[in-house]
């Protein structure tokens, strides 16, 4: 006499009924999509902006249409497009200056200064556990836009890396862009 194979069904969801099989043989293959269509212009570099995204940022006033939240005499904050968490942002020089040892002393130590007016700006907003904070200078070490420096700040918390990301491979965000925008515009406009 053979066995039937246990079917597992979905929790059903708003027009979706879905029934899928689990078994030894596709666990750990099936997993929820999070679809992000817009990204892939961004991953494969389908869509070449004209220019540096961040001189056009850099040249026009602060605004959520650029993403640029704020800046200084040679500095700016603007929140990354793809964000790795909530808070996500990037802080880099006005000028188009993909080299550290480049800048003026009055530019670095005005980056540095914003490096952590920014970090006091997202725990004012986050009030996060941790923070990582880097530079991937140059593109063999995986800056994505190695002709203009930027540093990433991403806000951190125990439990972050839950099983979405290392399971499931979804990030979930807990807002959007204009809810990030707003939050630190707010507190960095003082």
């Amino acid at each position: 006499m053979a066995k039937k194979k246990a079917k597992k069904t979905l929790p059903k969801k708003a027009s979706v009924k879905t029934q899928i099989q689990i078994g030894k043989e596709v666990w750990p293959l099936e997993r929820d999509v999070l679809f992000r269509p817009d990204r892939m212009k961004y991953v494969r570099k389908l869509i070449k902006p004209e220019g540096c995204v961040f001189c056009k940022a850099a040249k026009a006033e602060v605004s959520f249409e650029t993403l640029c939240v704020y800046k200084s005499k040679h500095s700016m904050v603007v929140l990354n497009k793809f964000p790795y968490n909530s808070g996500h942002v990037l802080v880099l020089p006005l000028r188009h200056c993909g080299d550290l040892l480049k800048l003026s002393e009055e530019e670095f130590r005005d980056l540095q200064d914003t490096i952590r007016l920014t970090m006091k700006a997202l725990n004012e907003a986050y009030e996060p556990g941790g923070m990582n904070v880097g530079l991937n200078h140059g593109a063999v070490a995986g800056a994505g836009i190695p002709e203009h420096l930027h540093y990433h700040m991403i806000p951190r918390w125990a439990g972050d890396l839950n099983f979405f990301p290392l399971i499931a491979e979804t990030k979930v965000l807990v807002e959007s862009l204009e809810q990030t925008y707003e939050k630190l515009w707010s507190i960095l406009k003082k």
